[in-house]
């Protein structure tokens, strides 16, 4: 009848419905969207992350189970759906957004904000996999969020390397292509970009060893998410807590070695250590 709805004009309820169209999930779009702002609403951001699990899912069957295992699959992903959408800010913005702030103090309240979002991720996936633990039916449902809540955390953390690098002076050159293939290389390596020989070791895409450093540290991160299947909350405590934990560490490797270019380069810097003030 005329004036009725179409099924396309009715109103999503899921939270984060109206970022992405039901139907035509996107997993670059679902992910830059959840990593997109420090402050995300948490109902807003689980119902993203939820999305994001069933995206997965559907990808992985689609890939089938040899193309899924050992991790080339979720590799590929990351390196070409999920990287190039990864906001990283500049130093002006970052300024601008952060009243001003520079140097260590900015690095410090970046490091806080990351830190805050993956304990706020591990979180969310441990209670919802301490919940599917008392319920064994619905436990085959449990790696698929695993799986989001890997590459949500993975993509916080290449945007801090970004933006870390963007504050010391240090942020990888070329195209947007090539600079997340940098950002996404550094995360890889635990180790900041040298700017100075960045032509030499970045080409315009990850090569062959940068994707194998990702696929062990995407292993290695899924692998610890999957340590928070434990009964009732323990699953919440143990995923908020290490992924805090981790982000923190990467920070403070990252951080040693862009404090180090930054001497070379003559800069004044003094980014040893920030990690633990900012985050008391």
């Amino acid at each position: 009848m005329p004036g009725d709805p179409t099924p396309d004009s009715e109103p999503d309820g899921r939270p984060g419905a109206d970022l992405v169209p039901a139907g035509r999930e996107d997993v670059g779009e679902l992910v830059g969207a959840i990593v997109a702002d420090d402050g995300a609403d948490p109902r807003r951001r689980a119902g993203l992350i939820a999305r994001l699990a069933r995206a997965l899912s559907q990808g992985a069957r689609a890939a089938g189970v040899r193309g899924a295992a050992g991790g080339r699959w979720l590799t590929d992903v990351f390196a070409d759906e999920i990287a190039p959408r990864i906001p990283v800010r500049d130093l002006d913005t970052l300024a601008r957004h952060h009243k001003g702030l520079t140097g260590d103090e900015l690095a410090d309240i970046l490091v806080r904000n990351a830190a805050n979002t993956t304990t706020a991720v591990g979180a969310a996936g441990g209670a919802l996999a301490a919940a599917q633990f008392t319920a064994p039916p619905l436990l085959l449902t449990a790696p698929a969020q695993l799986v989001a809540e890997t590459v949500v955390v993975a993509a916080v953390e290449v945007k801090l390397i970004g933006e870390l690098h963007e504050v010391y002076g240090a942020g990888a050159t070329g195209g947007a292509v090539r600079r997340h293939a940098g950002y996404v290389q550094s995360w890889a390596y635990r180790r900041g970009i040298d700017p100075m020989s960045a032509s030499e070791s970045l080409t315009a895409a990850l090569g062959a060893a940068a994707k194998v450093a990702l696929r062990k540290r995407l292993m290695r991160v899924l692998g610890r998410h999957l340590t928070t299947l434990g009964p009732y909350l323990t699953g919440a405590v143990a995923g908020g807590a290490l992924n805090r934990t981790a982000t923190v560490a990467l920070a403070r490797a990252v951080r040693a070695d862009l404090a180090k270019t930054a001497v070379a380069r003559g800069r004044r810097t003094g980014a040893l250590g920030g990690d633990t003030a900012a985050l008391e």
